[in-house]
């Protein structure tokens, strides 16, 4: 049986936290970006946008590579192939809850 259309629980927490859906938001059309990019988007700390980055990552939503650029170290986080379904997945509740199950 198909989740009640209000049935909030049916909502991945992980991607619903305010910075968390920001990051997935802009990586959804960028695909990859790096922390300053993001930090700027996100109007964000540094800390604050590591340990939503973290929690993505640990979820499989995100993959997070650090690399030197010259001594400058560069961080660029990637929107997985499960972070997709996840995002979309996202979506798809998130309108059957404000339109009805079929999304219209």
């Amino acid at each position: 049986m198909a989740d009640p259309p209000l049935d909030y629980r049916a909502i991945d927490d992980t991607i619903h936290g305010r910075v968390r859906l920001a990051t997935m938001a802009y990586l959804s059309s960028a695909e990859c970006a790096d922390f300053g990019e993001l930090r700027a988007r996100t109007g964000v700390s540094d800390g604050n946008l590591s340990v939503h980055l973290r929690k993505l990552e640990d979820a499989g939503y995100v993959s997070i590579e650090k690399r030197f650029e010259g001594k400058k170290p560069v961080t660029t986080a990637c929107m997985t192939d499960a972070g997709r379904e996840a995002w979309i997945a996202y979506l798809d509740r998130m309108k059957a809850m404000l339109f009805g199950e079929d999304g219209e």
